[in-house]
């Protein structure tokens, strides 16, 4: 299922999650870039403080051209909202991503494996470890929250 335009594209998400490093609070800093045949309709990285999420502003700026879409994601989705509010994984099967790319996985509770699986149960294709150990460095200092 992988494309040939995977790295560059997944290169991009980390470049724009690199910006973040520091910024994030308790928060892992998280590119996210959205691509509808081929061509580039949403990017963004976690804010300041740790909200919004990547997928969220990605999402935002790719309105409709998001079904169908890829997204390329630094760090697997959360499965679960810390503070309620929906999980980016049912943003962005919400919002009709046909495809999502991860480099990494998160071992974060809210996470864990529950993004990638929540994208999966609706149809959603989804493959890990594109540029993994590029974006591993952006959270090795990382350590989730314990239970």
């Amino acid at each position: 299922m992988s494309t040939a335009d995977d790295p560059a594209h997944m290169r991009r998400a980390i470049d724009l999650a690199r910006d973040g490093l520091g910024r994030t609070g308790a928060n892992p800093t998280v590119g996210c870039v959205i691509v509808s045949a081929g061509r580039v309709v949403g990017e963004g990285a976690t804010a300041a403080g740790g909200r919004p999420h990547a997928e969220e502003q990605a999402l935002a700026q790719a309105g409709p051209a998001a079904r169908g879409a890829v997204a390329y994601v630094t760090l697997e989705p959360c499965g679960v909202r810390s503070g309620g509010g929906r999980s980016c994984s049912e943003l962005l099967a919400a919002a009709g991503v046909a495809r999502v790319v991860i480099a990494c996985e998160d071992a974060s509770r809210f996470a864990a494996g529950q993004g990638g699986e929540r994208l999966r149960a609706v149809g959603v294709a989804v493959e890990s470890g594109v540029l993994a150990d590029e974006a591993g460095a952006l959270y090795a200092a990382y350590r989730p929250a314990a239970d």
